[in-house]
């Protein structure tokens, strides 16, 4: 396996001499040998003399392109032998880079754009080609790294910076699209550098290690670092460790690394996986370590203790650990305990050390008073932390606000967290001033979700809380949110379905589920003389055990529906327990109880199926397997017996998503993908309250045929539905394409005597054949290409045009080829699977070539949204009022949030959720 090459002998002293990040750079370049290896998909490595060529080729490309020094650059290629070589074009071009990472939600992608875009000023985008357009078009010019590289370098010389200008734009960490960008000057990250190489005393022998992302302060620091040091690195991104951590370990041992970074979540994921799976004995050498910074959020003694005596017989010094403390403000780490392994294994949470040369450090009370300062660290009890120095930032870009509220009156930047000095001028932290929560080293703000959690119908109105708690042992930070019940507390199915609406909204919000959801009274939330919510005490009263009453209810509610808990048995039922458990961090998973039920979403179903592939060595597990037996003990009997692989025979078209309630149950069709996991985020609204039922087609599972027939599909479905239920009323729907099967359906129950109550039809006009004989094959591939996310809508046209003269395996192989990594590795999609599922899909399209509606049903309720095409209005008007053409009582129409796509995404299915189960139940009691 390659590695990075053996350095020469010269070492450039660039310590004196680099006054600027250009400088730097050709300082480094000196030394042909040394550079960076990007690991990936394939190992590069670039020297620090072919990385300055390649950034030159950037600038001129900057350059040719009308740019000009200060102008501010969005850079959203965050893969790192794309985003560095971009990174310095900038600089020697005296463009301003701003790393940005897209949304994880394409549907927030759009409003973060705006807020830039506003914010920055009209800033230039540079992305990748094969990312090309993921982003939303906000009216921003766009460019790619390839393009801009395939200048001629050279030919003008690099922009003159100054030290005090402006060379880096760092945006704060959030999930809104309203972060704060910081300024950092030349001086301030050759500063911050400085004073890292001297309290780590780093030399050009020390190898380093990043996988943090790029679009954070810690990614640009561990590059700039070795580069001040004259040393080697080694450059991959979090995907590379997050899914495998031993990964981390191996790259250490590949490349002898000697110093890297990681927040302290990924040692409890190594101890973890050393204790599950122990490596052979001579798997690593780890005797070089010097340096593993711990930082990011709080180090967790007993955690790194347990992660290096594992690692002793590999060769790992028990003092390599070094905790520490760092912002973006302050170029990242600025704080190091280089005598945590000496003085302080047996702290719980162990100081951050002392700060870097030329940082300060004063510790202030609440009307100001210095309490502590490292200059003269007097009283040790705890205050507002405060810095000063030369690796400081000066304030926001554009935000003179956020700028004087970050800074005292004479100078000190407000750091928003609650430490103190000890008699040794070490600092520890004990608290924050600032509302957010730290989560596996990002930081999540409180607000943000309050907003969303305060328009679910089982909260009150203003009364949730969102706050950090760390359970004892916990390697990161969790989540609790308190909240008052809007209805009577003693309402067992209310409570219940809330706790669920209230962790499905944060899950769809932040990515992750609350370790605690707390129904409270609204004493219990605590609140200043402003009315302003004091989170610090809820914590506080969580810690001290004064909510353990509303634990423990919310605990029992979720029994009473979840049934008690039944331990898994055998080898495989172990196995999947195990697997559910990590997918949904949840601490144990009862045999019986659905993965649905404990609050599984669309994407962790897909997480489960790459684990059991992985765990189990099942190559394509059908995904109706698991849809249709989504707990362990069931899918465990399905493994056992091979009963995935069927055939027609086998084949089952109704996936119970939701079980609970005693209402009429609700049966949604597939839209014209044919796949009802658009559904599985939906259906947890309805906990408690009705059956939630999804219709797939048939042709996913192996040896099954796709309907011949219109007819034969609705037959079909028809016969499930009454095998769930036997007589009416009915409650049926369909999203697209599965309204008019939905019509259909409640057309064959009327006319076989019974009663349906509700025709939900989400966003389609009753006649469909018109726009299915418009579908050719290249328009059917964009359309599951862009409802899986692999597009962006803005690129409809361009690759309409670009992909309909090729053969038609060449196109899918282009839209498969150019997806991003990152959601084709989501959603298991291989080129073989997408053909596949192309083909079924456009299967549905041919028999509604044929289909047009006749008959009337008693009425319809139209959910309508944006359309595809042309105006919301016209598309109420024009199309969707035709259905009172074909029903004997008037129809309801609702507008609801949301493109023809992205109506049950998770930004907008929230909203969605509560006005069809308002409709429906409005429906229901006619």
């Amino acid at each position: 396996m390659p590695g990075i090459p053996t350095p020469g002998t010269a070492t450039p002293d660039v310590h004196p001499a680099a006054a600027t990040l250009p400088d730097l750079l050709d300082r480094a370049a000196l030394d042909t040998s040394r550079g960076v290896m990007f690991v990936g998909d394939t190992r590069t490595f670039l020297s620090y003399a072919e990385l300055r060529d390649s950034a030159a080729r950037i600038a001129q490309g900057l350059r040719d392109h009308g740019t000009a020094p200060g102008d501010r650059a969005l850079v959203t290629a965050t893969e790192p032998k794309r985003f560095f070589p971009a990174f310095w074009g900038c600089v020697l071009s005296g463009v301003v880079p701003c790393p940005v990472a897209p949304a994880a939600d394409p549907a927030r992608r759009h409003d973060q754009l705006k807020h830039l875009r506003v914010l920055l000023g009209d800033p230039l985008v540079i992305e990748t080609r094969a990312a090309a357009h993921e982003l939303p078009d906000v009216g921003l010019r766009r460019m790619t790294v390839e393009e801009l590289g395939r200048a001629a370098g050279g030919t003008q010389p690099p922009y003159a910076s100054a030290p005090d200008g402006l060379a880096l734009l760092m945006l704060t960490s959030g999930s809104t699209g309203s972060s704060k960008a910081v300024r950092l000057t030349h001086a301030n990250l050759l500063a911050a550098q400085a004073g890292k190489a001297g309290a780590l005393g780093l030399g050009p022998d020390d190898t380093s290690l990043n996988w943090i992302s790029t679009d954070h302060i810690a990614a640009v620091e561990a590059h700039l670092l070795p580069m001040f040091n004259g040393a080697n690195q080694v450059m991959t991104d979090p995907a590379t460790v997050l899914s495998d951590p031993l990964e981390f370990l191996r790259l250490i041992d590949t490349h002898r690394v000697r110093v890297t970074f990681t927040p302290n979540f990924l040692f409890g994921q190594l101890n973890q996986e050393l204790a599950e799976r122990p490596p052979a004995p001579d798997a690593w050498d780890l005797s070089q370590v010097r340096h593993i910074i711990s930082g990011g959020e709080a180090t967790v003694t007993a955690t790194v203790r347990g992660f290096t005596q594992a690692l002793v017989p590999y060769g790992l010094r028990g003092d390599v650990i070094v905790p520490a403390f760092g912002m973006t403000e302050t170029c990242a780490g600025s704080v190091f305990n280089a005598e945590f392994a000496d003085r302080d294994l047996n702290a719980e949470f162990p100081p951050l050390g002392r700060p870097v040369r030329g940082l300060e450090i004063r510790v202030t009370g609440g009307d100001g008073t210095v309490l502590s300062s490292t200059r003269q660290p007097g009283r040790t009890e705890p205050g507002e932390v405060q810095l000063r120095g030369p690796m400081v930032t000066d304030g926001y870009y554009g935000d003179k606000e956020a700028t004087a509220e970050a800074f005292t009156g004479d100078g000190w930047f407000r750091t928003g967290d609650l430490g103190r000095l000890d008699a040794d001028g070490r600092l520890t932290l004990v608290g924050r001033t600032k509302d957010s929560v730290i989560v596996n080293g990002v930081n999540y703000y409180s607000h943000d979700l309050e907003a969303a959690l305060g328009t679910l119908e089982g909260v009150r109105p203003g009364q949730v809380a969102a706050f950090p708690v760390r359970p004892e042992g916990a390697d990161s930070e969790q989540l609790a949110v308190a909240f008052v019940p809007a209805r009577d507390a003693a309402d067992a199915t209310a409570l219940y379905r809330t706790l669920v609406a209230i962790r499905s909204s944060t899950v769809m919000h932040w990515g992750f589920r609350p370790h605690l959801i707390l129904p409270v009274g609204e004493s219990d939330i605590p609140r200043s003389n402003l009315n302003k919510i004091l989170r610090t005490r809820l914590r506080a009263a969580v810690e001290a055990g004064d909510l353990d009453a509303a634990a423990r209810r919310a605990d029992e509610v979720s029994t009473r529906f979840l049934g008690v808990h039944v331990a898994p048995r055998g080898d495989v039922e172990t196995g999947l327990a195990d697997l559910y458990t990590r997918v949904l961090n949840v601490e144990r998973v009862s045999a019986t109880s659905s993965f649905f039920d404990l609050g599984g979403t669309s994407l962790d179903v897909l997480r489960l199926k790459l684990r059991i592939r992985t765990e189990f060595g099942i190559d394509d597990l059908p995904m109706a397997t698991l849809l249709q037996a989504p707990t362990v003990r069931a899918l465990a009997h399905r493994l056992t017996t091979g009963r995935e692989a069927g055939g027609d025979a086998a084949y089952d078209p109704l996936v119970p998503l939701q079980a609970t309630g005693d209402g009429t149950p609700l049966f949604c069709v597939h839209p014209g993908l044919g796949e009802v996991l658009v559904f599985v985020n939906l259906a947890q609204y309805f906990t408690g309250e009705r059956p939630f039922h999804a219709l797939r087609a048939r042709g996913f599972g192996s040896g099954e045929t796709p309907f011949a027939s219109f007819d034969e599909m609705v037959t079909t479905y028809v016969a499930a539905i009454r095998r769930t239920q036997r007589s009416g009323p009915y409650a049926v729907a369909g999203y697209s394409y599965g309204g008019a099967v939905a019509f259909e359906i409640a057309k064959r129950l009327e006319a076989e005597g019974d009663e349906v109550k509700f025709v939900g039809v989400f966003n389609l006009p009753p006649s469909i054949s018109g726009r299915m004989n418009e579908i050719t094959f290249t328009d059917g591939a964009l359309n599951l290409a862009l409802f899986l996310e692999l597009i962006e809508p803005a690129r409809i046209p361009e690759l309409t045009a670009a992909l309909r003269p090729l053969p038609e395996a060449d196109q899918l192989a282009y839209l498969v080829a150019h997806a991003p990594e990152r959601r084709l590795t989501e959603l298991d999609l291989t080129l073989e699977r997408f053909t596949a599922w192309v083909h079924l899909a456009q299967g549905m399209v041919h028999l509604g070539r044929t289909y047009e509606p006749s008959g009337s049903v008693e009425r319809v309720d139209v959910f309508y949204c944006t359309p595809l095409k042309g105006t919301k209005q016209d598309w109420l008007d024009q199309q969707l009022r035709h259905w009172d053409r074909f029903t004997r009582r008037p129809n309801t129409y609702t507008e609801v949030d949301g493109e023809h796509y992205t109506l049950m995404s998770p930004q907008h299915v929230q909203a969605f959720q509560a006005t069809l189960r308002r409709e429906l139940t409005r429906a229901l009691e006619r």
